[in-house]
Parts: C-alpha cells; sequence; structure tokens
C-alpha cells in the first residue's frame, strides 16, 4: 500500500477549500438567478475567479506533492510546502470569498502558493536527481 500522509491531509483541506468556495458560487447564481457568465456582477465575477484559481493551482501543487512524497522528499520541506500551499489557499480564498476585504489578502495567499510550488519543484527535483 502507498502512504502520501502529507499529500493527503493537504488534499483534504484544499479539497475542502475548492467545495467552499464552490458553494459560494452557486449561492450568488441561484440569488440572482444566473445560470451562465456572471450577470456583470462583480461580486459573482470574484467569486467564479477564485474558485476558477483554486481549480487552476491546486492540481499541479498536489501531483508535485505527491510524487516528491513517493519519491522520498524530505518530511520537514513537504510539511513547509503544505503549510505554505494551505495557508496561502486560504489568504486567496477569502479575499475572494469575502467581499470587500483587501486586496494583501490575494497578494500574500498568491505568492505563498507560488513559493510552496517552487518549494516542491526544488524537493521534486532534488529527489529525482539524486
Amino acid at each position: 500500500m502507498i502512504s502520501l500522509p502529507i499529500t493527503s491531509f493537504t488534499a483534504l483541506f484544499t479539497g475542502a477549500l475548492i467545495l467552499l468556495l464552490t458553494i459560494k458560487v452557486v449561492q450568488l447564481r441561484r440569488r440572482d438567478g444566473v445560470v451562465l457568465g456572471d450577470n456583470d456582477d462583480r461580486a459573482l465575477a470574484k467569486a467564479i475567479r477564485g474558485q476558477a484559481n483554486a481549480a487552476e493551482q491546486l492540481p499541479i501543487a498536489l501531483i508535485l506533492m505527491g510524487l516528491a512524497e513517493l519519491q522520498g522528499g524530505g518530511t520537514l520541506l513537504l510539511l513547509l510546502a503544505a503549510a505554505l500551499l494551505v495557508i496561502g489557499r486560504i489568504l486567496h480564498a477569502i479575499y475572494f470569498a469575502i467581499h470587500g476585504t483587501h486586496w494583501r489578502l490575494r497578494f500574500y495567499g498568491m505568492w505563498m502558493t507560488l513559493a510552496a510550488q517552487g518549494v516542491l519543484l526544488v524537493i521534486l527535483a532534488l529527489t529525482v536527481l539524486s
């Protein structure tokens, strides 16, 4: 049996986050009866973009994490990357899900997401090349 506890816990938290972001989009669509698009509603457009961004960023990060963990990447570095990723995605999600929050949450959230992906790339490269 293959065990990927760090990747599994990260996927659990980030999967729940995507679910919450999706629920937010569905609620806004139902509120205004919007079936497709955003009906020029800024709050809905922002919610859609936040959910889509998570759906774009998280798969590659989880793939990198899983491969690095399978290859025996360092546990501490993997935990650091997982923490950066989860905290970054939470900050990013807050900006997109709660209207009126400061843009810095988005900035730091995306920065942390990219930093996590960078760490994961380095871990994977080191494990593959060693």
